[in-house]
């Protein structure tokens, strides 16, 4: 049996389905969650837009949206007997972080997405939602339920947004009044009856700051995001070559991409995380890409152990350092880091040592001809 804090945290004398939903709530809070909602299962405008989305091939290779298919709108065919999700929200930008702008504003240095600085957040929230279906269990007895993070197929945004937790904006992400967009999302299929709460209103107004300071313009238009110009897409989904058309664009950024969070203003009210998971390992907050691009597959599975940038693996890794590096200026430090990988055994990571080199060549040679 799993040990939790709520084994001290009393329910409500009563089992009624509202005093259930309200200790739901607490007991959320007590795990760290920052906010609980509870919202029913009508995604139908949301299934909508996902099916004309799919069908536009916004997805790109996430070919598991497509296999997927309407399901992820669909809670009951992925749980049957499901009624109800529970969502919860919780923080992740770590105060001990580097800043973020410092960090983009160095091109000796590799800019890692902030919510992949610390431990694989599947595992944190996982871990926590789990907790808190067994204490719901404990209560409701035999009940139906299965916790999601992420990597289920589920409209998590669109439920989050129904269970009063925030609106999705322009940049398709979710937004709070009091706290940004700096939170995981997770939930709770269940098959119990539970009141259920208000979503909010929007507030995105007027305002493009996401749309307009997107690197590659992959926010297409309001609310429309087309992942295969999405540097997170890039860098994180994407296995094989970066399109060239997308790879000075990119930066320094080598995993994933914060820039509509970092310039959206509802942002100024988001607060730090109190999870020491969260807070940044081996250095990635600021690393210095030259030494990234030395890193042995040995090294990048030690130092990456237990983060969510293990998923990429390896070669996709290098592939995104060696374009970092490329737009880097050509010291002879960057340049030696390069030359040290050009017969790397991954015909990927060659691919993308040899461009950058050759943008380097290219400033070289044009700056020679302006000298002469």
């Amino acid at each position: 049996m799993r040990v939790s804090i709520l084994d001290d945290m009393p329910a409500s004398n009563t089992h009624s389905l509202a005093h259930l939903a309200s200790d739901i709530k607490a007991w959320g809070q007590v795990l760290g969650f920052q906010q609980v909602g509870i919202t029913d299962i009508n995604l139908n405008d949301d299934e909508r837009y996902l099916s004309s989305w799919l069908a536009s091939g916004r997805h790109g290779e996430m070919g598991y949206m497509d296999r997927h298919g309407l399901k992820r709108a669909r809670p009951a065919e992925l749980v049957p007997g499901t009624l109800r999700v529970i969502s919860a929200r919780m923080d992740y930008l770590s105060s001990a972080a580097a800043p973020a702008e410092g960090v983009l504003g160095n091109p000796m240095l590799g800019y890692v997405s902030r919510y992949a600085l610390g431990r694989d957040y599947h595992k944190v929230l996982r871990s926590r939602l789990a907790t808190l279906a067994d204490r719901i269990a404990a209560v409701a007895g035999n009940y139906g339920g299965r916790a999601c993070v992420d990597s289920a197929p589920v409209l998590e945004k669109a439920l989050a947004r129904n269970a009063g937790l925030g609106w999705i904006g322009k940049h398709t992400n979710l937004l709070n009044r009091t706290s940004g967009s700096w939170f995981f999302l997770g939930e709770i299929l269940t098959d119990l009856e539970l009141p259920v709460d208000a979503p909010v209103t929007a507030h995105c107004g007027t305002c493009t700051a996401c749309i307009d300071v997107c690197p590659t313009q992959a926010i297409v238009g309001p609310y429309e995001l087309d992942a295969r110009r999405c540097i997170s897409y890039l860098t994180i989904e994407l296995k094989d070559a970066i399109p060239v058309e997308f790879r000075k664009a990119m930066g320094n950024r080598i995993y994933g991409c914060d820039d509509c969070q970092l310039f959206c203003p509802w942002n100024k009210y988001a607060q730090p995380t109190a999870e020491a998971d969260f807070a940044p390992r081996h250095g990635l907050d600021a690393p210095e890409l030259a030494t990234l691009l030395g890193w042995s597959e040995a090294e990048f599975l030690a130092r990456t152990e237990g983060s969510a940038i293990r998923r990429i693996g390896h070669a996709s890794f290098l592939r995104n350092v060696a374009v970092a590096l490329g737009n880097a200026p050509g010291t002879p430090e960057v340049v030696a880091a390069l030359e040290q990988q050009r017969d790397h055994s991954s015909a990927l990571v060659r691919e993308h040592v040899a461009w950058a080199l050759e943008q380097h060549q290219r400033v070289s040679e044009a700056a020679g001809k302006i000298g002469r």
